[in-house]
């Protein structure tokens, strides 16, 4: 009885860090080795994440630096940047990779908040729509009798609690990282 709750609040979690992970991609006006992660290079042949073929480092808030681990990786890596159409024009000195990140105009700040609130949005339909499928798997239960109409009453009203605290954290969350791209 208490699963659905309990699966529930896991997938709402789920959905929370999935979250995160996407605005760790997100530019703000700091330059994050994090912005890097989804960014795979060919390495002999196979596809491989970029921190698994050089060290990546930001000595200043504007700047990240790629040491290859091989400097016959070199062209991959800023090939592989370029690809990501990140906006930022790796600088190849044939040792390392630097990616100098120019401040950002308010115009930019706005579209990147724009595109964190969009992303806040989509994430709370996937919390309600986990709710739905809660709601549902409840309806069955008491349609079969395992459950009373008292128990499917306090269930539906925990779902929603739950529901109503995922979509208040993932308010938390954006409107942190907005802040976070609006600074100057």
């Amino acid at each position: 009885m208490a699963d659905v709750v309990t699966e529930l609040k896991g997938r709402i979690d789920k959905t929370l860090d999935d979250l995160r992970r996407d605005l760790t991609k997100v530019r703000t006006g700091r330059a994050s080795p994090n912005l890097l992660d989804g960014i795979r290079v060919d390495y002999y042949g196979t596809p491989t994440p970029l921190s698994g073929v050089a060290n990546i480092t930001s000595p200043e808030p504007r700047l990240i630096v790629i040491k290859p681990w091989e400097k016959s990786v070199l062209k991959e890596i800023e090939k592989a940047i370029r690809e990501a159409n990140l906006g930022i024009n790796p600088m190849n000195d044939g040792e390392i990779i630097r990616l100098p990140f120019p401040p950002l105009t308010e115009e930019r700040r706005k579209e990147i908040a724009k595109q964190v609130k969009t992303k806040g949005e989509e994430h709370k339909v996937a919390i309600r729509n986990i709710r739905r499928d809660s709601n549902e798997v409840i309806k069955a239960q008491l349609k079969d009798k395992k459950i009373t109409e008292d128990d499917s009453k306090r269930l539906t009203e925990k779902v929603q609690k739950e529901t109503d605290d995922g979509v208040k954290k993932v308010d938390e969350i954006i409107s942190k990282k907005e802040k976070e791209v609006m600074e100057v």
